[in-house]
């Protein structure tokens, strides 16, 4: 597992309102969807409110590794790849459930563990 630099830090801050999520399929098939539910949990984890998965959440189950990329204000991008888990209960299923809109389902939470980060090609970590 790694840590974002401080620069991702800040630029999460700042980032648009919805991010992207990508997972690949058993067959390298890859499938993104916008999140609009997503909050970084510490410098090395992200989480993602699963709300309405259905290939992601499949494509999570089967072992996928994921990719999660934003975009600043400033118009910078980033994107942060590493393995995620699906949790359905625990703390952090418990603290996704705090933050997501009420009127949402948070059926699990998708917790991306950091392993690389880019901006634009630069690779960060």
């Amino acid at each position: 597992m790694s840590v974002v630099p401080e620069i991702v830090i800040q630029a999460w801050a700042k980032r648009e309102a919805a991010v992207v999520l990508v997972t690949v399929d058993a067959h390298g098939t890859p499938n993104a969807i916008y999140a609009t539910c997503a909050k970084m949990h510490s410098p090395d984890t992200f989480v993602v409110a699963d709300n309405f998965f259905n290939k992601t959440r499949a494509n999570i189950l089967a072992g996928s590794k994921v990719a999660l990329l934003f975009i600043t204000s400033d118009g910078d991008s980033y994107q942060v790849k590493g393995s995620v888990e699906h949790h359905t209960s625990g703390a952090f299923f418990d603290d996704m459930k705090k933050w997501n809109p009420s009127h949402l389902p948070g059926h699990a939470a998708a917790v991306l563990r950091v392993e690389h980060v880019f901006c634009g090609a630069k690779q960060l970590v």
